[in-house]
């Protein structure tokens, strides 16, 4: 398991940009909030302990996991937002609706990312159970909303030093 010997939470401060300047939407699914809520709440903490001002984070939410692209797109169409983090879950059931749900969101959210030039980090859990999506979003694999506003800032970083 990737996450067995690993807090998703930690991440060395002084290797993350400075976000005082940066405006980051987040794009957040409605299904299945008590996760996302978490998720959430990490990755905003993450940004404001890295210097990006509340009033610059912007968030919205959309029904589920599959509406985190055209979501991711039209906040990039806004032209506003010098990153963005795609924050849903999935949960495998018995059918495999979790397959499609989860290669729709995966695809979409590159497409976006890719046709807008901008940093859209991947904050979808794809779990097998509620327990583990648990674990990943403030339990005892940390929270992966954490890890993906941080690499959010960490890609802005890049695309402003090449």
């Amino acid at each position: 398991m990737a996450t067995e010997h690993r807090n998703l939470s930690d991440y060395k401060k002084e290797t993350i940009p400075d976000g005082a300047d940066l405006n980051i939407g987040i794009v957040v699914s409605e299904w299945n909030d008590s996760i996302t809520g978490n998720l959430l709440k990490g990755a905003v903490d993450a940004l404001m302990e890295n210097g990006v001002q509340e009033e610059n984070i912007d968030v919205v939410h959309v029904p589920g996991t599959f509406e985190l692209p055209l979501g991711c797109q039209w906040m990039c169409e806004t032209n506003k937002y010098d990153g963005l983090v795609a924050i849903g879950v999935v949960i495998q059931g018995e059918t495999r609706h979790f397959d499609f749900v989860c290669e729709g969101a995966t695809q979409g959210i590159m497409n976006v990312t890719l046709k807008h030039n901008l940093p859209v980090s991947f904050c979808v859990l794809t779990d097998n159970n509620l327990q583990q999506s648990i674990d990943r979003s403030g339990g005892k694999h940390g929270n992966k909303g954490t890890e993906c506003a941080v690499a959010c800032l960490k890609m802005i970083g890049l695309k402003r030093s090449l």
